[in-house]
């Protein structure tokens, strides 16, 4: 660490909490939060004993590195309003946590001469102490002018992390990217679990999970190479069944189960391991479940 900031946190969430927490650990000295709900509070007297929380403006003056974890689509108006108000100075860090935003959300800070950094951990928050251990080895995405880049990745160093440059104009495909395999992947094992319980499963979570440890470990290595199962091995007969049976006892993950078995398929034939007309076959069962129920039952008679 090349430098020791006073540090402010505006909006004391699961993620400020955690990353101001694991500053101060780092040597930096944790000045003032600002959090309005209950569990705000309770996170700042659990991560951040003796921390005052203050109002926004006056975290941000009393602070020379403020960290803004407040929502994407608020991120915006809090940068507006604190740069309006005067409670940013020129030379002041002002860091937002956003997968979403770049450099331009902080442009009303950048004006008044304060100096700007995108850092977005590429992790999932409890907002507890078990956090602050999963730092370790986490990756940041990272966007800074070439004035803040050492500055960025020492702070990246000082919570454990790596750090991974991001464009100013790739930001939002970032965190879609991130979006995608982690929030889409929670829904995609809770539908699941809820088709094991549905044919009888008394552990649900338990059955998958070795089976989606091994998938996950795969997948990550090998890509597509790691796909199994019924659409890789053309099998429609098992396909026609899956969604009949998911029609009858599951109906809430037959949507997802379509969408996804598409575009399986369309990467089973772009690579190769399925031939177009098996594919075929497939595809016209999917676009049977997903029509209407009325041309579904015209088309079945």
């Amino acid at each position: 660490m090349s430098e020791r900031f006073r540090v402010g946190v505006v909006g004391a969430g699961r993620v400020g909490a955690v990353l101001a927490a694991a500053l101060g650990a780092a040597g930096h000295h944790v000045v003032a939060a600002a959090g309005e709900s209950d569990a705000s509070h309770q996170r700042i007297d659990a991560l951040l004993p003796g921390t005052p929380n203050a109002k926004p403006s006056a975290v941000a003056r009393s602070c020379d590195l403020l960290l803004l974890t407040v929502p994407d689509d608020m991120l915006p108006n809090v940068v507006a309003m604190l740069a309006a108000s005067g409670a940013l100075h020129e030379g002041q860090y002002v860091v937002h946590t956003s997968g979403r935003h770049g450099l331009a959300v902080l442009e009303p800070a950048r004006a008044v001469g304060a100096r700007t950094i995108a850092l977005h951990p590429a992790m999932t928050f409890t907002g507890t102490a078990v956090d602050l251990g999963r730092l370790a080895g986490c990756v940041f995405g990272l966007t800074a002018g070439p004035a803040e880049q050492a500055a960025a990745e020492d702070l990246v160093a000082d919570l454990g992390g790596r750090p991974m440059w991001v464009a100013e104009e790739m930001r939002t495909l970032y965190h879609a990217g991130l979006a995608h395999g982690a929030n889409h992947l929670v829904t995609l094992v809770t539908e699941a679990m809820e088709m094991l319980a549905a044919a009888g499963a008394d552990d649900p979570a338990g059955t998958l999970r070795p089976l989606l440890t091994a998938a996950l470990d795969n997948a990550l290595e090998h890509g597509d190479a790691a796909l199994t199962g019924p659409i890789v091995r053309g099998d429609a007969n098992t396909v026609r069944d899956h969604l009949a049976e998911i029609r009858a006892n599951a109906p809430q993950t037959l949507t997802s189960y379509v969408a996804l078995a598409r575009a399986t398929l369309d990467r089973a034939v772009t690579d190769g391991r399925l031939l177009p007309i098996r594919a075929a076959k497939i595809r016209l069962l999917l676009d049977q479940a997903s029509a209407p129920a009325a041309r579904r039952g015209a088309r079945l008679r």
